[in-house]
């Protein structure tokens, strides 16, 4: 696996912005109160430096601090939020993701492509089926997921080559391809047939089945997904029962893409 470099400082580049940035990413769910120390350890900064963000983040109330450990403050949200109001379609895409659960009894998100990943913007759940505990703003390797190849299936030949070239190609369980021209068929194949089907490739016993969200032009923009367990849900009836279902509710947020106003 091979990792894209990191962009290089320009003129336009602002170190302390982007050193900021990476003090926020250093929390998580399994760092989500530390010390000074590893905040800087996590961020690649001298204690020096993070402390400088670390209070610089607390006068905004983006952190807060029991004058040992910090923490993320709810403040933080608004980051992300800002992103969520500013894109219409996902006010759009909520209401008929709700409808699409209560008709078909699971679970159904909607992700955006990032680099090699997909972030999850929209969850409506029936029930826990997943042992990965995912929220909004959770990210997973786009080459194992329906979500993901669907989103890939959006871009350029060489760009996906490129982006499975990048990405994580881990077997996170037996049923995962990792190949990369296996992958990369199974993109066109999503391209072509204009969904894609995972089996049981991100964690055993899951299944999903995903499809675009398509914007004003006609490019995919998003992806909706409908997930279930495979022990009560087989392929066939993914494809039969639930996919046309799904292709109505995309099909209906994307004619509401294309008739706002730009």
């Amino acid at each position: 696996m091979t990792e894209q470099p990191p962009p290089k400082p320009g003129d336009s580049y602002v170190q302390s912005f982007a050193r900021g940035l990476e003090v926020i990413r250093s929390f998580s769910t399994e760092s989500a109160a530390q010390t000074l120390s590893e905040v800087a350890a996590r961020s690649g900064l001298t204690r020096a430096g993070a402390r400088r963000i670390l209070l610089t983040l607390l006068t905004l109330g983006y952190v807060e601090s029991d004058g040992k450990l910090f923490r993320l403050t709810p403040r933080i949200l608004d980051l992300g939020f800002a992103y969520l109001s500013s894109m219409p379609i996902w006010n759009l895409a909520e209401p008929a993701m709700e409808a699409l659960v209560e008709d078909v009894k699971e679970s159904c998100s909607a992700a955006v492509l990032d680099g090699t990943d997909i972030v999850y913007v929209l969850r409506v759940h029936t029930h826990k089926i997943m042992s990965i505990n995912l929220g909004v703003g959770s990210r997973l390797p786009a080459c194992c997921t329906s979500l993901g190849r669907v989103l890939l299936s959006g871009l350029p030949d060489a760009e996906v080559r490129t982006r499975l070239r990048a990405s994580r190609r881990e077997a996170l369980t037996r049923h995962t391809v990792t190949d990369e021209n296996a992958l990369f068929q199974r993109v066109q194949q999503a391209r072509e047939q204009g969904w894609s089907l995972i089996d049981q490739e991100l964690e055993e016993g899951l299944i999903s089945i995903a499809v675009p969200l398509r914007g004003r032009d006609g490019r995919v923009v998003a992806a909706l997904n409908i997930s279930g367990q495979a022990n009560r849900t087989s392929v066939g009836e993914m494809q039969t029962r639930f996919l046309p279902r799904l292709q109505q509710a995309a099909q209906a947020v994307s004619r509401m893409l294309a008739s706002q106003r730009r």
